[in-house]
């Protein structure tokens, strides 16, 4: 009997549609299994390859916390420092009195928010379960994952942010998203420079990362897959081309979800998480980042996002095995334009998953998404 491959877990959801292809790796130390399956667009004219360049989406974010752990490794800021110090913007801030109240019925923040509450998505932007909640409501015109052309600079965008009170008191729940693009833009506060420069110089350089990038110069674009999104039919409907846009530097850098990279690019930033740090990271960075913060009942109100997982910084750390690839320790995440991104320090797998067809929303997954780790868990 042939042994299935990865290949024949991923063709059958490009064959059957409406994913019109996909990179798949599956690391188990320093054996490493490849996919590649359908096209970069759904016309079927370019075949994807393994340095196929996607974007990204939420796989952003661990990369971005990453950074922000590198200036608390060199003393520049600290985990419990507040983050009024560098963004003077969201020093006060108020806090809706009920969050399914007003947005004008707010009361001061009993405490500032640290640099640690941005890290475990606790400082009280983002969002929760339920987004009909009038305080939610505005944070939607500070994201665009389709669009990061359509954002304004860094400090506008956090003007607006500080106009918008916390859904809760600093420290009281997890809420998805926000907070990271926060972090970025204290990361370019900090450092007085653009936060693409300091993610090249202090993560994508040291790792050989030569395709991850908030951009895609011309040089690479065949290379740039097109970006879909699910319709009622069951089909995909194109919201971006190569050519549109990442085809220029935006003027709001998100931290949140705004690059590109490609499996192997990932893949070197979980060998270096794996590694302990390497060069980049101190290993007690590495262990924080890794280790779950949340409180149990964070963690229920959380699970529409996070589906039994707990939070490191910038991504999910699994606590319990509700599924056959979640280990105890597994560290990572899922993008909303089809990604997913995942290393277990116990075992020393790496899986990542690459497609090009947008989530419906934050669950449920798709099958090919399900399937994919489901293979990656089968023992070997």
């Amino acid at each position: 009997m042939t042994e299935t491959t990865l290949t024949d877990v991923l063709a059958p959801h490009v064959t059957k549609g409406p994913v019109p292809g996909a990179v798949g790796l599956v690391a188990r130390g320093d054996r490493v299994e490849v996919a590649t399956v359908g096209y970069s667009d759904a016309e079927a004219t370019t075949p994807l390859a393994r340095d196929s360049i996607f974007r990204i989406a939420s796989l952003t974010k661990p990369l971005v916390a990453a950074a922000v752990l590198t200036l608390v490794d060199e003393g520049r800021i600290a985990l419990d420092a507040p983050i009024g110090h560098w963004l003077p913007e969201l020093a006060a801030p108020n806090v809706v009195r009920d969050p399914a109240g007003p947005v004008e019925d707010v009361v001061p923040a009993v405490r500032p928010i640290t640099v640690e509450d941005l890290l475990t998505f606790r400082a009280g932007w983002g969002y929760p379960a339920d987004f009909s909640l009038p305080a939610v409501q505005p944070l939607f015109a500070l994201m665009d994952p389709h669009a990061p052309q359509r954002l304004p600079e860094p400090d506008t965008w956090l003007a607006a942010l500080g106009r918008v009170p916390l859904l809760y008191q600093p420290g009281h729940a997890w809420l998805y998203n926000t907070c990271s693009d926060i972090q970025g833009v204290l990361i370019s506060r900090v450092t007085g420079r653009p936060l693409p420069d300091v993610l090249a110089e202090r993560i994508f350089e040291p790792l050989g990362m030569r395709d991850t990038a908030f951009e895609v110069p011309a040089a690479k674009r065949s290379r740039f897959t097109s970006s879909y999104v699910p319709t009622a039919d069951g089909g995909a409907e194109r919201v971006d081309t190569p050519d549109g846009q990442w085809s220029g530097l935006p003027a709001f850098p998100s931290g949140a979800g705004g690059l590109v990279s490609t499996a192997d690019d990932w893949w070197a930033f979980a060998r270096m998480v794996l590694d302990g740090g390497g060069s980049v990271l101190s290993a007690a960075s590495v262990r924080l980042m890794t280790t779950d913060h949340l409180t149990p009942a964070q963690r229920v109100a959380s699970d529409l996002f996070t589906q039994g997982a707990g939070w490191g910084f910038g991504g999910s750390v699994d606590v319990e095995r509700r599924d056959p690839w979640n280990v105890p320790g597994r560290y990572g995440w899922v993008g909303g334009t089809g990604t997913a991104a995942h290393l277990t320090p116990s075992t020393g797998t790496v899986t990542i998953l690459l497609t090009q067809l947008a989530l419906t929303g934050p669950s449920p997954l798709p099958p090919v998404m399900r399937d994919f780790w489901a293979y990656a868990a089968r023992p070997r």
